[in-house]
């Protein structure tokens, strides 16, 4: 499926929620609408229960509603800490500081103080690893990433730089945002305890068993080449995520190596200034028209560093597309291997009421070592067939059971997967359209500023 096919689904457009984080170049970042109905997230889905929880809390985790229109959320800042590690080396990271606060009494016009709590990025990785398993037919938000990459040769690449951790903090503060309020992952009470409880709720996480319920790498690639009759819409959107994978790295390559050319371009005019500024030293009337041109050419030089700041929170934005793509690949491969259960299920299944009839005929259809020892040494005492029967009556009782309950949990993933595809499918559209768009009035003011520069340095060589 190429990106226009897949941009062509008619859906109906998801309400974005205004009011994400600002980010240090004042554009906000646009998660879902936390008031948009939710889908009440299925019962049979495991959940852990929080002990001891209040009313509110019940609230917060109501089946049917978002967190997100319960609770204010915000990773508010970072901090460098320092510490030992599991082997008892020391290390520098960060972390981050969450508040949250109850919705009602924003709305009500109290302004309490915000509950707070501080998080590693390793324990986000956590939360989203668990929910990568327990919600394999969602298209989980990305983490922002752990290193920068696709950066131009100015911008540090090193994980503590203070810009590229306020970076982080934002995508961070945007992931919790986006899991808040969609309408299955924010019912989700791991993640509530995430938000609240500081301490324990690794514990709590772990007592879910999600680890020994996560795909292994090798079982799932076996599936890819080994599945026969796959959903063909889930194919496509396979497909499809590897190209907007390709497109958006393109994208962000490109932008990296115009970046650095802009940069260069920009602190060349420097020069101009500097040239400008000199030559005024020696000139009495046309000396104050050549200074002021040239405190035009330096503020102009100067300016790129603001620009291709703000220019990384649109790089920032596409990144997470970068990574939804993988996200979106994960419920594909999922996909995958119920299909190939289900199929190997099947085909035991055949196997074993095929060898039934065997038995109970006596005719052999297809060559067997079972058949050729029959041939060689007799058949079986009519006791030992019994029994044999019996036995596969059995297994066949089974594999019935197994084949009906991998058909429910098939068709259930498809359906379930379609619907979280089509909600990201939108939100794709709209967020991708808007930074796009925001990324381009940047571009024009950004060439409309060079202009009046220009215009200020003509101003000044018409008055010499």
């Amino acid at each position: 499926m190429s990106i226009e096919q897949f941009s062509s689904i008619d859906c109906d457009a998801l309400r974005m929620r205004p009011g994400l984080p600002a980010t240090s170049g004042g554009k906000t970042r646009m998660a879902e609408d936390g008031r948009e109905e939710s889908v009440a997230a299925d019962e049979d889905s495991e959940h852990t229960a929080v002990d001891g929880s209040s009313s509110f809390t019940n609230a917060m985790v109501e089946e049917g509603s978002s967190l997100l229109r319960r609770m204010e959320i915000c990773v508010a800042e970072a901090e460098k800490r320092s510490g030992k590690n599991a082997v008892n080396m020391q290390e520098t990271f960060s972390v981050y500081l969450i508040e949250t606060r109850p919705m009602d009494a924003v709305a009500e016009g109290r302004n309490p103080a915000p509950d707070s709590l501080w998080r590693r990025y390793s324990e986000f990785e956590l939360l989203r690893n668990y929910l990568i398993v327990t919600y394999p037919y969602t298209v989980v938000p990305p983490l922002p990433e752990k290193r920068a990459e696709f950066v131009w040769h100015k911008l540090s690449a090193d994980n503590m730089d203070p810009d590229f951790v306020e970076r982080r903090r934002v995508g961070l503060e945007n992931f919790l945002l986006r899991v808040a309020s969609h309408p299955v992952l924010s019912n989700d009470k791991i993640l509530y305890h995430f938000l609240t409880e500081e301490h324990g709720w690794k514990e709590v996480v772990y007592e879910t068993g999600f680890q020994a319920k996560a795909d292994s790498r090798l079982r799932a690639l076996s599936a890819t080449f080994r599945v026969r009759n796959p959903d063909k819409r889930f194919m496509e959107m396979k497909h499809y995520s590897d190209e907007l994978q390709s497109y958006t790295s393109q994208l962000l390559r490109a932008r990296a190596r115009v970046a650095d050319r802009l940069y260069g371009v920009y602190k060349v005019h420097g020069n101009y200034g500097r040239v400008f500024s000199e030559w005024s030293a020696i000139e009495k009337e046309m000396g104050d028209g050549l200074q002021s041109a040239g405190h035009h050419m330096d503020a102009y030089a100067a300016s790129i560093d603001d620009i291709l700041e703000e220019e990384e929170h649109y790089a920032d934005q596409i990144k997470e597309y970068l990574s939804y793509a993988e996200a979106l690949r994960a419920v594909c491969r999922k996909h995958e291997l119920t299909q190939f259960e289900l199929e190997m299920a099947s085909q035991d299944l055949i196997s074993k009421k095929q060898q039934r009839e065997e038995l109970a005929t006596g005719i052999v259809r297809t060559f067997s070592f079972k058949g050729m020892t029959n041939k060689l040494f007799g058949q079986e005492a009519p006791e030992q067939r019994e029994a044999r029967l019996k036995l596969l009556e059995e297994l066949i009782a089974e594999g019935e059971e197994t084949v009906k309950e991998k058909t429910v949990e098939c068709e259930e993933h498809v359906e379930r997967a379609w619907v979280d595809m089509q909600r990201f499918k939108d939100q794709k559209d709209k967020d991708l359209r808007e930074a796009l768009i925001n990324y381009a009035v940047m571009q024009i003011s950004m060439c409309k500023k060079g202009i009046q520069v220009w215009s200020n340095a003509k101003e000044c060589f018409l008055k010499m």
